[in-house]
């Protein structure tokens, strides 16, 4: 989820769920290597469990940026190799390097051997008209054997490196569940998270009937109360009733903070534009948090106006 989940948004999202895990944008070992290193991996101590998502395909390389992300206190590194873009694909990484489970497990297998964290996998089902359940379960079989990794995401579609943009790619390939469900019947000692298409609870308790947890991203950026009881449900953590003006009043204060390091609050109110998704007034609230002629008021001013709603504007959301 390039340019979606910063650290901002993981901030918001805990102050909704406090135990999920969170994952970072697929940040490359090239921008870690020779770029701004606290800038992609500075993040508040409050988003753990927080794992690093790294795009990349050489081993020594990746190792590097394993040990980079131990060193800044993250929980886990997950090497991505799913993503579809053009971008990616010129810089050999990302979903096409299903092609290439050796160099994979190589990869993995480097960065376990230079860090104590968890390091773990997220993929595809397969990549462009490769449909075969064989592909898959060979490219598990072959990274675990070789790299000792045991967890793997699995987003339940193939991958169309040509002729399908990336948001074509989250659309178009059908899902098959039944092909992670199988890979977990394959490979009962490993741990299989899937991904793709999943926006309910209800859909979560069904998948986690096959599998070993679940992967949501898209559905709960836009509808982040989604998350509101997934603490109690699934995660041990005690129930908690959903106080949308506490969290409200939350993110005001932390935009607010973040102006004192030249941080703009419209980079930060993006992440929540979907606190109030469903509720009266929501069309209004998002309205006055993501007109760009208010940069220049404080955040609570602006809190102010999102909150001035109308009883027109109620019967109408």
């Amino acid at each position: 989820m390039i340019a979606w989940t910063d650290r901002h948004c993981r901030f918001f999202h805990r102050l909704i769920t406090r135990r999920t895990r969170l994952y970072t944008e697929m940040i490359t070992t090239g921008a870690l290597l020779h770029g701004d290193v606290p800038r992609h991996l500075d993040f508040d101590a409050v988003e753990h469990p927080v794992a690093l998502q790294l795009g990349g395909s050489e081993p020594a390389d990746l190792a590097a940026c394993a040990r980079l992300a131990e060193r800044w206190g993250y929980d886990e590194v997950n090497l991505i190799c799913g993503c579809p873009s053009e971008r990616v694909q010129r810089g050999a990484f990302g979903a096409c390097l299903m092609a290439e489970p050796e160099l994979v497990a190589d990869g993995l297998k480097a960065m376990q051997d230079v860090v104590s964290i968890p390091v773990t996998v997220k993929h595809r089902i397969g990549i462009d008209r490769i449909e075969s359940y064989d592909f898959v379960r060979d490219f598990v079989g072959t990274v675990a054997a070789r790299s000792g990794v045991q967890v793997f995401i699995v987003h339940a579609r193939n991958a169309w490196l040509q002729g399908l943009s990336p948001k074509e790619n989250r659309d178009i390939p059908p899902l098959r569940y039944a092909y992670v469900h199988r890979l977990k019947r394959d490979f009962p000692q490993l741990t299989i998270v899937i991904n793709g298409g999943i926006t309910t609870a209800e859909q979560i308790d069904e998948q986690l009937a096959q599998v070993d947890g679940v992967m949501v991203g898209r559905a709960a950026y836009h509808d982040p109360c989604l998350m509101s009881d997934w603490d109690a449900r699934w995660l041990g953590g005690p129930a908690q009733a959903l106080d949308r003006p506490a969290i409200e009043r939350a993110m005001v204060e932390y935009m607010q903070r973040q102006l004192a390091h030249e941080v703009p609050w419209p980079h930060i109110a993006r992440h929540m534009l979907g606190l109030w998704h469903g509720a009266p007034g929501a069309r209004h609230w998002r309205r006055v948090w993501s007109d760009h002629r208010l940069k220049d008021h404080s955040p609570a001013a602006v809190h102010a106006l999102a909150h001035r709603i109308d009883a027109k504007e109620q019967q109408t959301s």
